[in-house]
């Protein structure tokens, strides 16, 4: 053999030998790495659940001997507040005047309290009190019906035509599509639809809607369980979920509402600010909390680990025999492997408290196919189990319940019509559907 081609062959060899050794290494470097970060993460954590524990304690001991204090003053015959000045004065009067000795002293004004009394403190704020899931329901229903939508009646002004032609399928297809349902469930609708008698033959408008109504909800899943995983039976408590999603989805907002949601439900919540990269975001989750009295762990700090965070408040979740923990996470781009890694790290830190139930993906309605790209980058990266759907308000867009469920294979399980606090309810199938097509 030519000895060029060995010293080729040789060098190959050599170079594919260093290039294992260096990506082995690399791996073993980083999972290091990040077993550190772990470990500083929970020390952290631990040290500060430590302190607060220590000054939650030294403070029921100042509470508990001032109060003891004041008893035995009450039990010796002293007023509460009274000073020992009180009765040198009295001793002073018997002895300059004992013929008045008989006589009542006058009685303090009564609005003039002691001088040692403590001033009242303000009286809390009363919380909001949250609307009910079930008229959530029914008011979002009505506002989805109101709202101007094309892609229902859009579909329903072509299906009424009498004998269809070519044409006119076409534009049920071309219509499903701009309603971002996706090509797949289009194609399968069309074919249904033609099939149906009620739509093929001499068109009645209400057994057009009657079969439309009827393949709409075959599509968005009439039958599915849509219940958050912490709502079924058996659930772990505190259940944890952890709300995902790219920047501007509403993911703050809407975790704030689902707070709200399960007050309503006269549940137990504390939420975790490890959304520490934008400024405001745990100041937005402290306002939403302190409306329905729900504590929020968050950094002493802009920047801090995120994965710290989440660990903090699910022992804080767990120490307080909460029933739900809701984790609000930083808005990130699908396209950015580090980020993405991130949240599995927010993750693995909190399972080591708590077992995490439910991964929230918030995707905002009106981005369409968009958001179904983000959606299956997120479901690899953690893992979701359920879709929040905001801004669905009845625009063009609405298919995109269709075709996220039918990609992912999770069903969306919330939905948001508005902006208010209460305007965060169950995605219910039949009031979608009613909605578009009214």
């Amino acid at each position: 053999m030519d000895t060029n081609v060995i010293i080729g062959i040789v060098a190959v060899v050599a170079i594919a030998i260093v290039l294992i050794a260096w990506g082995v290494w690399n791996d073993r470097s980083r999972k290091k790495a990040l077993a550190r970060a772990e470990a500083e993460a929970k020390a952290k954590a631990d040290a500060r659940i430590a302190a607060e524990q220590a000054q939650r304690e030294s403070q029921s001991a100042a509470a508990q001997s001032a109060a003891e204090s004041t008893s035995e003053r009450t039990d010796a015959g002293e007023a509460p507040g009274s000073a020992t000045a009180g009765g040198v004065a009295a001793d002073k009067t018997a002895q300059e005047a004992p013929a008045k000795a008989e006589e009542p002293a006058p009685a303090a004004p009564e609005s003039a309290p002691a001088a040692s009394e403590p001033a009242p403190s303000p009286a809390p704020k009363p919380a909001d009190k949250p609307e009910s899931a079930g008229s959530r329901i029914q008011r979002l229903r009505a506002k989805l019906a109101k709202s101007t939508n094309p892609f229902g009646k859009a579909l329903f002004n072509i299906l009424t035509k009498d004998n269809l032609s070519e044409a006119d399928w076409e534009d049920v297809e071309d219509t499903l599509l701009l309603a971002d349902v996706g090509a797949e469930a289009s194609e399968q609708l069309v074919e249904e639809l033609r099939k149906d008698a009620r739509i093929t033959g001499k068109a009645d408008a209400a057994e057009v809607r009657a079969g439309l109504k009827e393949k709409l909800l075959d599509l968005v899943g009439r039958d599915t369980d849509r219940r958050l995983n912490v709502n079924k039976p058996g659930a772990n408590k505190p259940g944890v979920i952890i709300m995902v999603g790219v920047n501007g989805t509403g993911k703050t907002t809407t975790a704030g509402k689902l707070a709200r949601l399960f007050v309503s439900e006269d549940k137990k919540v504390v939420m975790g600010a490890a959304d520490t990269f934008r400024a405001a975001a745990a100041d937005q989750l402290e306002t939403w909390g302190a409306k329905v009295n729900v504590p929020v762990v968050r950094s002493d700090k802009d920047g801090a680990d995120p994965a710290s965070v989440a660990f903090e408040a699910s022992a804080r979740a767990k120490e307080d025999n909460a029933d739900v923990l809701i984790i609000d996470t930083a808005g990130r781009l699908q396209n950015k492997a580090n980020l993405m890694d991130e949240l599995g790290k927010i993750r693995r830190v909190t399972e080591k408290n708590l077992p995490v139930d439910e991964v929230l993906l918030v995707l905002d309605a009106t981005t369409g196919q968009n958001g179904m790209t983000q959606a299956k980058v997120f479901a690899e990266a953690i893992g979701i189990t359920g879709v929040v759907l905001s801004k669905l308000d009845g625009s063009a867009k609405g298919g995109i319940v269709i075709s996220v469920q039918k990609e992912l294979g999770v069903p969306v399980k919330l939905v948001g019509l508005g902006e208010g606090p209460d305007d965060l309810a169950p995605f219910d199938p039949e009031g979608f559907v009613d909605g578009i097509l009214a």
